[in-house]
């Protein structure tokens, strides 16, 4: 105790501190700039990449550009996150040696704490291959609208561990990577929109598909969504005979993330079209029969019973 408090002490404390400032700061400080230099070229360099390959996607004559920039997001976020991690990692080693700390020995220690990591967390290394193969077989990116496990929404982000989607009420639902069961995405390449329109049993079969391909028509031909629509309607024709209607099937093919849109415009065009040919939309009704069957032409007051003929 006595030698802490000592003048011998202090004095090399002072010397040692003096060395190194003037030897190991420096070159810690340069670590530092360069680094930061670094940390900001790569989100600059990822960027430009990224730009670069959506215009020369843009200039493609065969690919499809939203496909093509959905896919250039999911990997450019992707590809960003990983370099930081092997910079951040980076600099921390450099910065722990120029400190005076043997980094050999953290660096073996590392070695086995991730073996033995990776082996009780055997669910974190699922989710980090799940979503190793989710990227790279391009099954979603961002800005897909997707199904998982049950759950729809708009893809707002991937990672390697987890996917992000936010539904139409604004609720994010976030899902391990290796616990996605099931995953339907709506928005690949191109989408459709089904229609199974129902009419009454006295319509012409024939005359009610030649209106809703007349609609599909009129409106594949309309400068505001000629552009979403792919190919012309498709009327397959009577799919079901339900309670009270005749049920016929179309669809739609457009770009992605379109169809609701073009369904929805499509749904009040037919509505006008049907009500302008009279064309009925049926709605469930009953037949209610009270009592006995009574022909309103044979019907004589005096022999009804007083409940049923009331009072004047």
């Amino acid at each position: 105790m006595e030698s802490i408090f000592g003048e011998k002490f202090w004095t090399e404390a002072i010397d040692t501190s003096v060395n190194w400032l003037l030897t190991e700061l420096p070159g810690l400080l340069i670590i530092i700039l360069l680094f930061m230099v670094a940390f900001r070229l790569v989100g600059m360099l990822i960027g430009k990449m990224k730009n670069v390959l959506i215009e020369q996607a843009e200039k493609s004559e065969t690919r499809d550009t939203y496909e093509a920039t959905k896919r250039i997001n999911t990997l450019s976020l992707i590809s960003h996150k990983v370099l930081l991690v092997m910079l951040w990692v980076l600099f921390l080693m450099l910065v722990l040696q120029k400190v005076g700390v043997n980094v050999g020995p953290i660096l073996a220690s590392v070695g086995i704490l991730g073996l033995a990591i990776g082996f009780g967390a055997q669910e974190l290394v699922r989710d980090f291959i799940s979503g190793f193969f989710i990227i790279s077989e391009n099954q979603i990116r961002t800005g897909d609208v997707a199904i998982i496990n049950g759950t729809g929404g708009l893809v707002e982000r991937i990672e390697l561990r987890t996917i992000s989607l936010r539904d139409f009420s604004g609720t994010v639902h976030v899902f391990q990577n290796g616990k996605i069961n099931t995953l339907s995405n709506m928005t690949k390449e191109w989408s459709a929109i089904v229609f199974n329109i129902g009419v009454a049993y006295k319509e012409d079969v024939q005359t009610v598909m030649d209106v809703i391909r007349e609609v599909g028509e009129e409106l594949r031909n309309d400068p505001a969504f000629t552009d979403d629509i792919i190919e012309p309607i498709e009327v397959f024709g009577v799919e079901e005979f339900a309670d009270s209607a005749v049920v016929i099937r179309a669809r739609i093919k457009t770009k992605p993330i379109k169809q609701w849109n073009i369904g929805r415009e499509y749904r009040k065009r037919l509505k006008y079209a049907f009500d302008s040919r009279n064309i009925e939309i049926p709605f469930p009704h009953r037949t209610i029969y009270w009592g006995d069957v009574i022909d309103p032409l044979k019907l004589d007051l005096n022999k009804m019973p007083e409940s049923m003929a009331g009072k004047s």
